[in-house]
């Protein structure tokens, strides 16, 4: 079974959080563990150094350590407060604890001794097994505690000069009292670390679902692209990387959206751009078959520019295909702008003339314009634009050509007399099989695919082409190339 996404963030997450609170929980006791070490260790320096103080004052009083063999009980009332505190009123009520050496003094054996002599003699042994108090030449005078690098050496020193040294033996690393309070901490940071990582879960599996909730919808919303339904939008859930992925994808289904509005228009366009050719051939040549008409020059001529027009027709989309894949073959060099132009322009000119409409070249620069271009798809983007102006512009017309140098690179436009353009046409007039009704009607002729053609040649030499109104009253079209770089 396949794990889905939204249980792999649940344990990724999951899983992070675990990790953590387990570094944490360790990291604490350990903590805790140093704390309790640190105190111990802090406690016992105190006492030593109390005791050593009040061994101190009694070698004072008698001048040597002889009362360290005094009476039992006297030498207790010296030692054993300074050196347990207040502990030793609690001690008698607390059991020993077994397993250490500080309290395993073996039984109390002694019979008919009250309980306060008996708590003394317990006293008694466990300074003797941890406590030991050496002359200034280093003899054991009391306490039968070994002396290794760990026992605590604490140096006796009356009116300036050391007369003993107390050692103070380490005691096990944690009393009966100080592992109780380990115990119970463990526990709480057990407890903790447990109610963490359950709350963990609960919150991860929220996040989870939470974060995987934008991908279903764009799952569910791609399952309807994919059967035809382009006009699904999702929500934008936020402004981070999942909400810049839902963004584009509604960005993504409304350019399929015109998309296949374009691919149903083109479709519609070019079946009616052929049925009017082969309409008419249809009639023609079922008129022939008939008898109604007669095989005439007149009637093949006529047979011959429909054919003609269904070839034009047929080769202008085969060239906006291939321009529209980018498989136009493009051989660019070094060319002159001016020069091509004049070249274009002069072999129109009959044509406008014959039509009566004046065709004016005027150059509003000196310098040598050089692209880097295809100078066969220049001519035939010159021819496109022409002849555009050609058909669209009435009789006794003008047409006026301008070549000029601008900041961006060389500028040709192109400005025609009436009939003009509405300018909400102007926009749409570079789309394939666009042609706007009324005085540029379909009675001239052309399928609207040469300006749909010439964008495309355009834009493969990394230029611009705009349509405007033209100032004689009828279309203008601007087009910009980049200058060739200088080698």
């Amino acid at each position: 079974m396949k794990m889905g996404i939204t249980y792999r963030l649940f344990i990724a997450i999951l899983a992070a959080t675990c990790l953590s609170v387990v570094s944490m929980f360790f990291i604490a006791r350990w903590n805790v563990e140093h704390g309790v070490l640190q105190y111990a260790g802090t406690l016992e320096a105190a006492r030593a150094e109390r005791l050593a103080d009040a061994l101190v004052d009694h070698y004072g009083e008698h001048k040597n350590w002889d009362f360290l063999h005094g009476d039992p009980f006297s030498l207790l009332g010296i030692m054993a407060v300074p050196f347990f505190g207040e502990e030793h009123e609690s001690a008698r009520l607390q059991p020993q604890e077994e397993g250490h050496p500080e309290e395993e003094t073996g039984p109390i054996e002694e019979e008919g001794l009250s309980p306060s002599l008996l708590f003394a003699s317990s006293l008694l042994r466990r300074l003797d097994a941890r406590i030991v108090i050496l002359d200034a030449d280093g003899t054991r005078l009391y306490g039968s505690a070994e002396i290794h690098e760990k026992t605590n050496m604490v140096p006796l020193v009356y009116q300036g000069r050391v007369v003993g040294y107390l050692g103070v033996a380490p005691r096990t690393p944690f009393s009966q009292r100080q592992l109780h309070l380990l115990r119970r901490g463990r526990l709480t940071l057990t407890m903790m670390a447990g109610a963490l990582v359950l709350v963990a879960a609960g919150f991860s599996f929220l996040l989870a679902r939470w974060l995987v909730r934008p991908v279903k919808a764009l799952t569910s919303a791609t399952d309807r692209m994919t059967r035809g339904d382009f006009d699904i939008q999702v929500p934008v859930p936020s402004s981070d990387e999942l909400g810049l992925l839902a963004r584009r994808f509604n960005s993504l289904a409304l350019t399929l959206k015109k998309n296949e509005q374009a691919r149903r228009q083109l479709v519609g366009d070019v079946s009616h751009e052929l049925r009017t050719p082969i309409a008419v051939l249809r009639s023609e040549i079922e008129a022939m078959q008939d008898g109604v008409r007669a095989v005439t020059p007149e009637a093949i001529h006529s047979l011959g520019v429909e054919v003609m027009r269904l070839a034009r027709l047929v080769d202008d989309l085969y060239q906006l295909s291939l321009s529209d894949l980018g498989a136009l073959s493009y051989r660019k060099e070094k060319v002159d702008l001016m020069e091509i132009l004049e070249e274009s322009i002069t072999i129109f000119r009959p044509e406008f003339g014959r039509k009566g409409i004046d065709l004016a070249f005027k150059m509003a620069t000196n310098r040598e314009l050089w692209l880097l271009a295809d100078p066969e798809r220049l001519r035939q983007l010159f021819a496109n634009l022409l002849e555009n102006s050609l058909k669209y512009t009435d009789g006794g017309g003008r047409l006026e050509v301008r070549l000029e140098a601008g900041k961006e690179g060389a500028k040709i436009t192109l400005e025609d007399s009436p009939p003009g353009i509405p300018d909400e046409d102007l926009i749409r007039l570079f789309d394939r099989l666009y042609r706007v009704e009324g005085s540029r009607s379909r009675a001239t002729g052309g399928a609207g695919l040469g300006l749909a053609i010439s964008r495309n040649i355009v834009e493969a030499h990394g230029g611009s082409i705009t349509a405007h109104a033209s100032p004689l009253g009828g279309l203008g079209i601007t087009v910009t190339f980049p200058f060739a770089e200088e080698s």
